[in-house]
C-alpha cells in the first residue's frame, strides 16, 4: 500500500466519525437533562409545532377549569341565599296560618304583622347584599341590561342599548325615562324619583345617574339642544356565560341566569303581598307565600341544574386536558430509557473514536522507519 504523510486519510475518516458520535452524545445529554425530545424546532419542527398548539390548548382548558369551578361556587353562594329566603317564607307561612285563624286576637295579628314585615325586609337584604365578588346575584342585576323596545336610541346619541350599563342596583319592575332640561342638565325619572346631572353640551360622553345605578355612554352625535328627550328603556334579566372551553362558540360557554329574589318578584314575578292585620289579609297571603314558596323553589332547582351541569363540566375537562396532555408528551418529551441507551452508544464511540484517531496519527511514524534505513 502507499504511505502519505500530507494527507491522512484515516485519520480524517476517524475525526469525522468522532464528530458525529460527539453531536449524537451532546444532543442525547441534552434530551436526558431536559426531558424533552424537542429542544428547538430543528430537532422536530412539525412536532414542535404540533405539540406547541397542544401545549396552548391544554394551558387555556386548565383555566377553562378554573372557570367552571369558579362559576360553580357563584352559583352555589346564591342557591345558598335562596334557601335562607325560602326558610323564611316558610315562617311568614306560620304566621300567615296562625293570623288566619280566630282563636288569634287582633292586637296578636299585629305583633305577627310586625314580624312579617321585618322578615320581608329581611328577604330584600338577603337579595340585595348576597354577592360573589363584586357581583350581585339574586337582586335582579347579575346580567342585567337595558331593554329599549322598538326605540332608535341613535337618534338620542345613544348608539345602543349596550352603551346603557345598568349594573347597579336598580328596580327591575320600573321604566327609567331620560328628559333634557334647560341647557346641559339631563334628568333621569322612573316613575318616583329623579336625579338630574349635568352633560358637556356635545360630543362623546359618559352620564353617571348614580342614584339608580345606570351609566349612559353618548356618542359623538350627543347634542344638548335636540338629544335625549323622552328616551326610556326598562331593565330585564338575561344570562350571563361562562366560558368552559377554548374557542369563541355557543359550544364551549355554559349561560347561567340568576332570578330576582327581591320580594317585588317573588309572587310569580310580582310584588309579594302580607297582610296580617286582619284574617282576610291573612288568608290571602297564604296564597301568595305558597306563590312565593313555589317560585323560590322553582329557581333554586334551576340553579341545582346549573351546579350539576357545571361539575360534569369540570369532570369533562380534567379529563380532556389529561389526554391532551398525554398526546402532547408523546410527542414532546423523551423516552428516557431509550435515550440513555443512545447516550451509552455514543458515549462509546466517542470513546473509541478518539483511540482510533490516535491510531491513526501514529501510522505516517512509520515512514521514519524508511528514512532511517
Amino acid at each position: 500500500m502507499g504511505l502519505r504523510i500530507v494527507n491522512n486519510i484515516a485519520a480524517l475518516n476517524a475525526h469525522r466519525w468522532l464528530g458525529i458520535a460527539d453531536t449524537g452524545m451532546a444532543k442525547s445529554l441534552e434530551r436526558l437533562s431536559s426531558g424533552y425530545r424537542i429542544n428547538r424546532a430543528a430537532d422536530d419542527a412539525a412536532g414542535l409545532a404540533i405539540s406547541s398548539t397542544l401545549r396552548a390548548h391544554i394551558t387555556s382548558y386548565r383555566k377553562a377549569s378554573e372557570n367552571a369551578s369558579q362559576a360553580n361556587a357563584m352559583v352555589q353562594v346564591a342557591e345558598g341565599a335562596m334557601n335562607e329566603v325560602n326558610n323564611i317564607l316558610t315562617r311568614l307561612k306560620e304566621l300567615a296560618t296562625q293570623a288566619s285563624s280566630a282563636n288569634t286576637s287582633s292586637t296578636d295579628r299585629t305583633k305577627l304583622d310586625n314580624e312579617s314585615d321585618a322578615l320581608m325586609a329581611e328577604i330584600d337584604r338577603i337579595a340585595n347584599s348576597t354577592k360573589y365578588g363584586t357581583t350581585t346575584l339574586i337582586n335582579g342585576n347579575f346580567g342585567a341590561a337595558a331593554s329599549i323596545g322598538s326605540q332608535d336610541l341613535s337618534t338620542y346619541g345613544i348608539a345602543s342599548a349596550s352603551k346603557i350599563d345598568v349594573s347597579g342596583i336598580v328596580d327591575t319592575s320600573k321604566t327609567y325615562t331620560i328628559y333634557d332640561a334647560t341647557g346641559t342638565a339631563i334628568s333621569m325619572y322612573d316613575g318616583t324619583n329623579t336625579q338630574i346631572i349635568y352633560a358637556s353640551g356635545t360630543g362623546a360622553q359618559t352620564l353617571n345617574f348614580s342614584n339608580f345605578g345606570v351609566k349612559i355612554t353618548l356618542d359623538s352625535t350627543y347634542s344638548s339642544s335636540i338629544e335625549l328627550n323622552a328616551a326610556y328603556f326598562t331593565v330585564q334579566n338575561t344570562t350571563q356565560s361562562f366560558q368552559i372551553g377554548t374557542a369563541n362558540n355557543a359550544n364551549d360557554r355554559i349561560a347561567v341566569a340568576m332570578d330576582n329574589m327581591q320580594t317585588i318578584k317573588l309572587n310569580n314575578g310580582t310584588t309579594l303581598t302580607v297582610d296580617l292585620t286582619s284574617v282576610d289579609g291573612a288568608r290571602s297571603a297564604l296564597d301568595n307565600i305558597e306563590t312565593a314558596i313555589s317560585y323560590v323553589a322553582e329557581k333554586r332547582g334551576n340553579l341545582g341544574a346549573y351546579q350539576n351541569r357545571l361539575g360534569f363540566a369540570v369532570a369533562n375537562l380534567s379529563i380532556t386536558i389529561e389526554n391532551m396532555t398525554a398526546a402532547e408528551s408523546v410527542i414532546r418529551d423523551v423516552d428516557m430509557a431509550a435515550e440513555m441507551t443512545s447516550f451509552t452508544k455514543n458515549q462509546i464511540l466517542v470513546q473509541s473514536s478518539t483511540a482510533m484517531l490516535a491510531q491513526a496519527n501514529m501510522s505516517p511514524q512509520s515512514v521514519l522507519s524508511l528514512m532511517g534505513g
